[in-house]
């Protein structure tokens, strides 16, 4: 069972990102699992914490992803959602976590890790 869960929302050609205050990197919204809890109950509740105005369709695994971060290595275990529905304010819950959201292209941005993985698997480079 995975120990996070992130969404990957596309629209027309942009992704909703949020950025990490502690850092300034950005990342697909999402976040730690609590015990008991299922991917998907940890996803739903992740974004009514950070984005509490923010309406989503359906939500289907992608994939889950356990591998070793290359530069880090720090252990990732994610379950990734997508989603072909969002929509609403992007209006931040959890000002100490989080202090931007945006819909934006995936590439030319500071990614966290596990969201530079998603982005280069589901948005490939174009040649």
């Amino acid at each position: 069972m995975a120990k996070s869960s992130k969404l990957v929302a596309a629209k027309r050609g942009r992704v909703l990102l949020v950025r990490r205050k502690r850092d300034g990197l950005w990342m697909f919204p999402g976040g730690r699992k609590r015990t008991r809890e299922s991917e998907k109950d940890c996803l739903r509740r992740e974004i009514k914490e950070e984005l509490p105005k923010l309406k989503l369709g359906r939500l289907r695994l992608w994939k889950e992803v356990k591998a070793k971060n290359r530069r880090s290595g720090r252990k990732m275990s994610d379950a990734i959602f997508v989603t072909a529905k969002a929509s609403g304010p992007l209006t931040i819950g959890d000002k100490h976590e989080i202090d931007k959201a945006t819909w934006r292209k995936p590439r030319g941005i500071r990614l966290t890790p596990t969201s530079r993985y998603i982005r280069d698997k589901l948005f490939p480079k174009s040649n």
